[in-house]
């Protein structure tokens, strides 16, 4: 049977058809029938295979773009928009991530230096005035997509070659036997500046999503803080939440 047959709304259900076929498109792209940036069947396409309106696929992938699932090219057609789920409670780097999911994860990068630290990264880091940090600035890219703007400063003393980063700090970190083992880290709503919203292609003043991570090795000794500035239209933070079983405590 051919795939797109199976995206077939059922019409002696009293769900509408294009609420159906929106579902069913959604489950389809989560299950990897298509890939990012894979073109989806056109409202014609999807029309003839599947016996509809043009009206109910055109509804159908309404409901998908307003869920942020594919986005349009003019006079390119409709495509899967690249999208991440990242759970809270792991610690991974950018490039697991991205693997995990099935994407390719590249890196382009803005900046590789040796600077001396901000007054923040004097405290967070616990450097002397005299230390030095390594600076890492690059676009993070999922399959050749721009997903995101990563600063990163490390002290220089566990980072002296900063050119010596391949796509992922960590797997670095772990090849020279200092892993980041835990982190904290906060998220927060910003406004992206001109300079951020040209490197990702957004409309400046556009909602990003601020992602801070301060690193630490087995030990306890901070090693790295990391700015990721996320496309909100490309990024899902996920947690799960556990209800305290409070009567097993009852019973105890």
């Amino acid at each position: 049977m051919n795939p797109i047959q199976t995206l077939r709304p059922d019409d002696k259900q009293s769900t509408p058809l294009y609420l159906q076929l929106a579902r069913n498109l959604e489950a389809a792209i989560h299950a990897g029938q298509w890939k990012s940036e894979q073109a989806l069947p056109s409202e014609r396409a999807l029309s003839e295979q599947l016996s509809i309106s043009r009206v109910t696929a055109r509804k159908a992938l309404e409901v998908l773009f307003a869920q942020g699932l594919i986005r349009r090219s003019q006079g390119s057609g409709t495509f899967i928009t690249p999208r991440l789920e990242q759970p809270l409670s792991r610690l991974s780097g950018f490039s697991e991530m991205l693997r995990l999911k099935g994407f390719v994860p590249t890196s382009q990068w803005l900046e590789r230096d040796i600077t001396p630290p901000t007054h923040e990264e004097l405290i967070r880091l616990c450097l002397s005035p005299t230390d030095k940090v390594a600076r890492l600035k690059r676009l993070r890219k999922a399959d050749d997509t721009v997903m995101a703007i990563e600063m990163t400063a490390m002290p220089a003393s566990v980072l002296p070659h900063p050119q010596a980063i391949g796509n992922s700090l960590y797997e670095y970190l772990e090849s020279i036997g200092k892993p980041v083992v835990r982190a904290l880290q906060h998220i927060q709503a910003i406004n992206a500046s001109d300079e951020f919203a040209k490197l990702v292609g957004i409309t400046p003043g556009t909602a990003m999503l601020l992602m801070t991570r301060v690193g630490y090795t087995a030990d306890n000794t901070p090693i790295e803080i990391t700015d990721t500035y996320c496309r909100n239209d490309y990024y899902d933070f996920v947690a799960e939440l556990r209800r305290h079983d409070y009567s097993a405590e009852l019973r105890t």
